[in-house]
């Protein structure tokens, strides 16, 4: 008997619904995670019930153009004692979970444009030189 399987490809990151699942989803496994959790709960003492929300707003500006974010995220991140090490942890919980829930041209520009977030926060942290 021979068994077939359909995979349902996943859709790619289409609104505001999207960018919610993809931030929860994200912030969750950062919550659960030994290297960030403590940045981002004991040191920063994030107030996730605020946090969240700016987030929905700051990846639906970066990824739709929706202009919803209004702030300066870098200054927030600066005073924080983080090393290359939380950034790659990071960078590969979020496109793990990109990975995990979406598949698309605008899932692979949410990755990219992680990637370039951390590396330009590196840079200006002194973490990585300028080039």
């Amino acid at each position: 008997m021979a068994y077939t399987y359909s995979l349902q490809a996943m859709k790619d990151l289409e609104n505001e619904a999207d960018i919610k699942q993809l931030v929860d989803t994200f912030y969750d496994h950062v919550n659960h995670d030994a290297l960030l959790s403590p940045v981002f709960n004991e040191i920063a003492q994030v107030d996730w019930e605020h946090h969240l929300p700016v987030m929905y707003n700051f990846w639906s500006s970066v990824l739709f153009g929706t202009m919803a974010y209004k702030g300066q995220p870098f200054p927030k991140h600066l005073r924080l004692p983080v090393t290359g090490e939380h950034f790659d942890k990071w960078i590969a919980l979020f496109k793990a979970t990109v990975d995990a829930l979406f598949s698309g041209k605008k899932a692979e520009e949410a990755k990219q444009k992680a990637q370039s977030i951390a590396r330009i926060f590196q840079m200006k942290m002194g973490l990585l030189p300028y080039v």
